[in-house]
C-alpha cells in the first residue's frame, strides 16, 4: 500500500514518500536527476521530514519517468528482486570532488558485491583515506541508489551504517542480496540477520 501525500502535483523538482516491504522510503529529484534518497523507516511522516529537510524547496510530487522507475525498483529491491541502479540519472550538486569518486566506484559495485573501505578509497586514488572515505559513506544522499551498504570494514567486518536501523538495516540488505565479504572463502556462508 502506498503512502498517499497531503498534496500530489508534477514537478519537475519534487520529492515523495513510498512504501516497500521494508518501510516507508522516500525519494527527491531536481532537473538533473535523483538528489536524495531516504532508506525504509517505520513512519512516513519521518520519510517526509527528511526529504523536505535535505531538498526544502522540492514540492511534493508524484515521480515520472526515470524517478518513477527508481521507486517501482526499489519497491521491487526490497521484496527480494535482484535490482540494479547504476543508470540512475543522480544530481551531484554540492557534492565534493572525492566523494563523486567514491559514489561513482560505488556504483559499480554488482548486486551482492562487496568491497572495502580501503579497497575502495585505494580504487579512486585516494589509497589513505579510509576515514574520510567512512565519512562519506555516512554523508551518502543517496543509498541503496549508491550502495554503501555493499562498503565492509577492514577484515570484511560490518562496519557502520547510518540509515534508521544502523547496522542491522546494513545487514538485512546484505543479507537480501545474499551477498558475502569480499574476503570469504568460496564456502563461507553469506551475512545473515
Amino acid at each position: 500500500m502506498e503512502w498517499i501525500p497531503p498534496v500530489s502535483i508534477m514537478s519537475s523538482s519534487g520529492r515523495h514518500v513510498f512504501e516497500t516491504a521494508f518501510g516507508f522510503c522516500g525519494a527527491g529529484w531536481t532537473e538533473a536527476g535523483l538528489a536524495r534518497f531516504i532508506l525504509p523507516t517505520p513512519e512516513p511522516e519521518t520519510v517526509e521530514r527528511l526529504l523536505k529537510t535535505r531538498l526544502p524547496d522540492a514540492i511534493i510530487a508524484a515521480p515520472t519517468g526515470a524517478i518513477s522507475d527508481v521507486v517501482a525498483a526499489a519497491q521491487r529491491y526490497f521484496t527480494g528482486s535482484e535490482e540494479d541502479f547504476s543508470a540512475v540519472p543522480l544530481d551531484f550538486a554540492g557534492i565534493s570532488h572525492f566523494h563523486r569518486a567514491l559514489y561513482t566506484a560505488m556504483r559499480q559495485l554488482a548486486y551482492g558485491e562487496t568491497i572495502t573501505y580501503g579497497a575502495l578509497c585505494e580504487s579512486v586514488g585516494y589509497p589513505k583515506a579510509t576515514r574520510e572515505t567512512g565519512a562519506a559513506m555516512g554523508q551518502n544522499p543517496m543509498p541503496l541508489i549508491i550502495p554503501c551498504h555493499r562498503v565492509l570494514a577492514a577484515g570484511g567486518k560490518i562496519g557502520g551504517f547510518s540509515a534508521h536501523g544502523g547496522i542491522t538495516a546494513k545487514q538485512k540488505m546484505l543479507a537480501l542480496e545474499n551477498a558475502r565479504s569480499p574476503n570469504a572463502e568460496p564456502a563461507q556462508a553469506s551475512f545473515s540477520f
